[in-house]
């Protein structure tokens, strides 16, 4: 169903392979360009330690806040499209491995949503800083369903390493 009114959502964007920064820059025209969909903020990009794999290069990464008329499922599936188009295949055996890009539905107004495929707010969403840093610099009062507030998110998680972009 879709929503009556435009609702805010927030992406994550990452990525370390490649050129990463026209990546992100062509991901977020991408973003921008979809059905119904209008970005409203973003955030600067910020250079990360790699997470959950460290033998890899570092990220880039930032957050966009979104205003859509589209679905949760809607959204995430042309969030996928868009990570295909720049080459992204999703390997469950390297989960946390390198990408080209990787787009992640970290927010959908304040819905909590737990189906096969789509789970949010983002299910790791309190427990990465490379999401939270950007995600405070666009949103600092924003409060995280089922978790809490950002800025207490954000206390309880080490930002060493993490850089903004000039």
């Amino acid at each position: 169903m879709r929503p009556d009114a435009p609702v805010r959502a927030y992406v994550g964007l990452g990525g370390n392979e490649g050129d990463v920064a026209t990546t992100l820059v062509e991901a977020l025209w991408a973003l921008d360009a979809m059905a119904q969909t209008t970005i409203q903020s973003q955030s600067a990009f910020y250079r990360t330690p790699a997470w959950g794999r460290t033998d890899q290069p570092d990220f880039l990464n930032a957050v966009v806040e979104l205003r859509t008329r589209l679905t949760a499922r809607a959204l995430l599936d042309l969030l996928l499209e868009i990570e295909q188009r720049f080459g992204r295949v999703r390997n469950s055996a390297d989960r946390w491995g390198p990408r080209a890009l990787d787009l992640d539905l970290l927010l959908y107004g304040d819905e909590v949503l737990d189906e096969p495929g789509l789970t949010v707010p983002h299910p790791h969403l309190h427990e990465r800083a490379f999401v939270l840093v950007p995600l405070a610099e666009i949103a600092p009062s924003l409060v995280i369903p089922g978790r809490g507030e950002l800025a207490s998110l954000l206390a309880a998680v080490d930002v060493s390493g993490i850089e903004a972009i000039p």
